[in-house]
């Protein structure tokens, strides 16, 4: 392990019940910063739904329908699961989760054109 520097962000550790939320594209990383930068308090909220309780279905979160409600990873099926920030903005957050991981598929600052 390399050896932290004066001023480094310390990691908020997960409990052990909770889910670790990673990038599966960098076009979601992107897309998270901005969403950070814009709206950060619910991505806040959003942090702790997807690390606590990714899975449950929401008036805000509940899995894509159609062709869009799954995706292929290596041999993998998933479900594929949206995120709303906030319940009236058009921020939308498409993830799927693996074991304990949710891995950020798509951040989507405003509506995506697929869902419309």
């Amino acid at each position: 392990m390399a050896a932290a520097k004066k001023g480094e962000l310390v990691p908020r550790p997960p409990r052990k019940t909770e889910y670790e939320i990673r990038f599966a594209t960098a076009d979601a990383l992107k897309g998270w910063r901005d969403l950070v930068a814009t709206i950060r308090n619910p991505m806040t909220e959003t942090w702790d739904f997807l690390t606590r309780t990714p899975l449950s279905t929401t008036p805000t979160n509940y899995r894509l329908k159609g062709e869009l409600g799954a995706i292929q990873r290596g041999s993998a099926t998933h479900d594929r699961w949206q995120h709303k920030p906030t319940a009236k903005g058009t921020a939308r957050i498409w993830y799927f989760v693996d074991g304990r991981t949710v891995f950020l598929e798509q951040v989507h600052t405003s509506h995506p054109n697929e869902t419309k």
